[in-house]
């Protein structure tokens, strides 16, 4: 059954070619959104909190702060409407997922950039 499943996910869901990365990272999503027959191109800028899943069913979350309030999205690695990722800024950080980061404020919600 999960041969199955493999080669159906393989054969006919899209490979979107995103650039490689992980949490910490600085990204920008670019995605459509659809306001009755009008479409527009919308960007969210923040830090990776998480990768989760594999495959067809991967997905990133995403966290900025919008004034004093901040905000989480969840973004299906293979949804339709995305339309590009880049990465700002590389992120050194121990951990895969930095829930730890909800709490922070002020200079100590400041990642590190990491060197090459």
């Amino acid at each position: 059954m999960s041969d199955l499943l493999k080669f159906v996910q393989d054969e006919f869901v899209a490979k979107k070619d995103f650039p490689d990365f992980n949490a910490g990272d600085t990204i920008t999503v670019y995605y459509e959104i659809k306001e009755g027959e009008k479409t527009r191109t919308q960007f969210f800028k923040g830090v990776v909190i998480q990768k989760r899943g594999a495959g067809i069913t991967q997905t990133f979350t995403i966290r900025k702060m919008s004034g004093a309030v901040g905000v989480e999205r969840i973004f299906p690695v293979n949804m339709p409407a995305l339309q590009k990722v880049e990465v700002n800024q590389r992120g050194k950080v121990r951990r895969a997922r930095i829930f730890y980061f909800r709490d922070l404020t002020g200079k100590k919600a400041k990642i590190k950039e990491r060197r090459r």
